[in-house]
C-alpha cells in the first residue's frame, strides 16, 4: 500500500491497526485513515474526516463531504489528493502534516 500523500508520509495509527496521516489548512483539518474498521480500509480505500481547527468538530464541505456528514469513506489516494488541492483551493493555505 503506498504510505504517502502529496509527499507526505502516513504514520501508525494510534488507535486501529492502519495508517493515518492529519493535514492542517488553517482553517480546516482532513484526517486520512485506512484500518481494518475504516469504510473502504479492509479493500485498502481511505476514509476522511474534516474538522473545523478552532473547535476541532466535524465540518459537512460541498464538493467533500456529503451534506450532514463530516467524514466519507471508500477514497482511493488519487481522490484523497483532489480533496485536499480542493482544500487548498478553498482556505488559501497549503496542507502542513500534524503530528500524531
Amino acid at each position: 500500500m503506498n504510505t504517502s500523500l502529496l509527499g507526505l508520509s502516513f504514520d501508525n495509527s494510534k488507535f486501529h491497526k492502519g495508517i493515518q496521516l492529519v493535514l492542517n489548512f488553517g482553517m480546516y483539518e482532513l484526517s486520512v485513515i485506512c484500518h481494518e474498521g475504516s469504510y473502504g480500509g479492509p479493500q485498502g480505500l481511505f476514509e476522511i474526516m474534516v474538522t473545523e481547527t478552532i473547535n476541532n468538530e466535524g465540518v459537512f464541505l460541498p464538493g467533500i463531504t456529503e451534506e450532514g456528514d463530516s467524514v466519507r469513506g471508500w477514497l482511493t489516494l488519487d481522490e484523497v489528493a483532489n480533496i485536499c488541492t480542493k482544500l487548498t483551493v478553498i482556505t488559501g493555505n497549503e496542507p502542513v502534516k500534524v503530528p500524531l
